[in-house]
């Protein structure tokens, strides 16, 4: 896996320069690196400033887009993430304070190429704006998705093949049928878009909307994928965490809490086939409880208290050939602190292995500030690795900034066995990091 930056500079990293390019400086660059050993591969400036960025790779019944879009100036510029290429770069449409994600719509305009739905919201109201995904220019008019500021949105496919703009609003979630914003944008335009008669039924007979799930606290919506069909939706509220089936958006179960921290990740702890959902609860005095819920009942499958160090990324999970996955997460054992306030040297990173489940891994390998990380696939059946993005505290900061990818594995050796809760294994250490060298990954 190769990685992407957009950068702020004045000089590339292939000799190119902003003056070169005709643009002001500092400018814009996007670049490719080689996710084997760091070496550019392509590298575009672009006119400054930046606003935005998404990548990604789309394809359904032979229809694709795999580009990067970016906001910048006041313009859109799409990228081909392959080589650098422009595909397009049209003016951004007016009146549209558009944010990300970008939502990736089927071929709206009949030439064979996915749309781009741009969603924005101000102080009084949430607009959508579609352009053609092959030259960006503005398919039909802009439309009125809500009277009122939206927070986030989705877009979600249900089983019946319809597709539903999910807004994120101060009263809950709210769906808005694909078909009908583009018969406003554009007379006919929904000809060929399905609709939900599930969803439909439910609908409000003035603006559209499903209420998919009703709150007044909806902080976070994420998809956790299945196996087939749509995924599940994972909602976040200021007291609870819930699930809602995709298929029927339907709720299908609710963790009561009033202390998420950051954003809940996925795993398989168990071989059910089914996700499960880690999450990190403030339990107070600087203590975190990371929970492990199963995702078809929403029952505590597993949890652990630890010190909430400074600068901790979210949990992650890497899944194994052997049905369950790996857990990775960041903090600190309290019986290995002298004081109740941790600081950002503390932080220790712990692998867990279901299979074990009274044992982590401890170690300490990062003691930077952490921008960005991510655990990943990279070799499906072999290697599995983390990548971390260290550098400057404060955004806007000159300073270096260092990417660095180590293999999961690398870890084992000189990592600590932790034993945890009252019962005992009769593994040694040697055995149980001979557990972790011999795990497989791959990529379901």
């Amino acid at each position: 896996m190769d990685i992407l930056f957009v950068l702020k500079n004045t000089n590339g990293a292939m000799n190119s320069t902003c003056a070169d390019a005709g643009l002001p400086s500092p400018c814009v660059f996007v670049l490719a690196v080689d996710g084997t050993d760091g070496a550019t591969l392509w590298e575009r400036p672009l006119a400054p400033d930046f606003h935005w960025a998404q990548c990604g790779l789309y394809e359904e019944k032979g229809q694709t887009w795999d580009c990067c879009l970016l906001s910048h100036s006041d313009q859109l510029t799409a990228i081909d993430k392959y080589n650098g290429d422009v595909k397009w770069h049209r003016p951004h449409p007016p009146g549209l304070n558009s944010t990300v994600p970008v939502l990736i719509v089927p071929d709206l305009d009949g030439d064979k190429v996915t749309d781009v739905a741009l969603v924005g919201s101000d102080n009084t109201q949430t607009r959508l704006a579609f352009l053609s995904g092959k030259t960006g220019v503005q398919i039909g008019s802009t439309v009125t998705l809500d009277s009122t500021e939206t927070v986030n949105h989705l877009l979600h496919r249900t089983a019946e093949g319809s597709y539903y703009v999910l807004l994120q609003k101060d009263t809950g979630l709210y769906g808005l049928a694909l078909w009908r914003i583009a018969a406003k944008a554009k007379a006919g335009m929904e000809v060929g878009l399905k609709k939900d008669k599930h969803g439909e039924k439910h609908a409000n007979a003035t603006s559209g909307l499903v209420p998919v799930y009703e709150s007044d606290s909806v902080r976070q919506v994420l998809n956790m994928r299945l196996t087939d069909g749509p995924p599940n939706l994972l909602l976040v509220t200021g007291n609870e965490v819930a699930l809602v089936d995709g298929k029927r958006l339907q709720l299908l179960w609710r963790f009561n809490t009033s202390s998420i921290l950051g954003k809940p990740s996925f795993g398989h702890f168990n071989k059910d086939d089914v996700l499960d959902v880690v999450v990190e609860e403030d339990i107070g005095s600087s203590t975190k409880s990371v929970v492990i819920l199963d995702g078809t009942s929403g029952r505590v499958l597993w949890e652990v208290d630890l010190l909430a160090t400074p600068n901790s990324p979210r949990p992650a999970s890497i899944h194994t050939t052997n049905s369950f996955s790996v857990f990775m997460f960041w903090g600190m054992m309290p019986s290995e602190s002298n004081s109740s306030e941790p600081f950002e040297s503390d932080r220790h990173s712990y692998l867990f292995l279901p299979l074990y489940s009274k044992v982590l891994l401890e170690t300490t390998n990062v003691v930077d500030h952490i921008i960005s990380f991510k655990a990943t696939l990279l070799e499906n059946g072999r290697h599995a690795a983390y990548i971390l993005l260290t550098g400057p505290e404060t955004e806007g900061a000159e300073g270096t900034v260092v990417l660095s990818k180590r293999k999961l594995k690398q870890d084992v050796p000189d990592s600590k066995v932790i034993r945890i809760g009252n019962s005992r294994t009769p593994d040694t250490n040697e055995d149980i990091k001979e557990a972790f060298n011999r795990l497989r990954f791959s990529d379901w």
